[in-house]
């Protein structure tokens, strides 16, 4: 059985503080966009194993995908016997786009669903809590706020229908030097959550767009945030109804109400040498 693994966006991503348990209290609002991997789960073969596109990739229980079927077989289905999984990757590495947690919620609904095991969408979310924080909101995707860890999730009424560009620069930010350098600064910037949710309410495209914000472009390096920055001023010169960073980047991406502008941006970008996607929301 084939998956289709959709990458998740950051329309907000807020930190609202350290927890005991090390771990941060977030407030995000996350969309899928069908920029999206493939992947194939075949039960049995007498264990786990991953083949994927990209050799540096882990096939171990460090891929998500590996730890989701490992996972699957012993809360849910222990004569599972093992799984072969393939993963054919589109979605950049390291790049704020949730792939490694997409693929293993993909892999959680296909066993699933092969094993007839029955679990209710919220059901394989909760087991999707125990690989990944990203997991849950991978499994039922769409617009939703996302809480806590990231895992307490609240369905909201969709974003309208956009086209929108992503662009990874060519390097890559540490999740916990981010984390680590977000808990030593003030942050001076706030995304206005309240005003994007009441946006997605009353079916605002442009509202929501020009209210997304994510806490993380303030703990940039200097030449990151520069980076960051001049993404951001190719896609709103070409249209862009609002433009941010997803998760703890450095992929920036924009909302476009017009395929032509999006294009336009698209094919600007793409000429810089970045790893750059025209995709629609999910």
């Amino acid at each position: 059985m084939t998956e289709l693994a959709y990458a998740k966006l950051n329309l907000s991503l807020d930190i609202l503080g350290r927890r005991p348990d090390g771990y941060h209290d977030l407030r995000m609002v996350m969309q899928t966009v069908d920029l999206a991997d493939e992947v194939t789960v075949e039960p049995g073969g007498g264990q786990v194993t991953v083949q994927t596109n990209l050799s540096f990739l882990p096939c171990d229980r460090r891929n998500l995908a590996a730890a989701a079927a490992l996972r699957f077989q012993e809360a849910v289905r222990p004569d599972l016997d093992g799984a072969a999984i393939s993963i054919c990757k589109h979605i950049p590495v390291c790049a704020g786009l949730a792939g490694g947690s997409s693929d293993a919620a993909a892999v959680l609904r296909a066993l699933n669903e092969l094993t007839g095991a029955g679990l209710t969408p919220d059901r394989l979310a909760a087991l999707g809590e125990t690989v990944g924080s990203d997991v849950p909101y991978c499994v039922l995707g769409g617009t939703a706020l996302a809480e806590g860890r990231g895992e307490r999730l609240t369905p909201l009424t969709p974003l309208p229908p956009c086209d929108v560009v992503l662009c990874k620069p060519g390097w890559s930010v540490s999740t916990p030097v981010l984390f680590a350098q977000a808990d030593g600064k003030k942050l001076r910037r706030r995304p206005d959550t309240a005003g994007l949710l009441a946006a997605l309410e009353a079916g605002d495209l442009t509202g929501a767009a020009r209210r997304m914000y994510n806490v993380f472009e303030d703990v940039l390096t200097p030449r990151e945030w520069s980076g960051v920055q001049a993404i951001k001023n190719t896609l709103i010169q070409h249209g862009a109804l609002g433009a941010s960073m997803s998760g703890t980047g450095p992929t920036v991406f924009g909302l476009f109400a017009s395929r032509a502008a999006a294009w336009a941006a698209y094919e600007e970008l793409k000429q810089t040498g970045q790893e750059t996607f025209l995709a629609r929301t999910v």
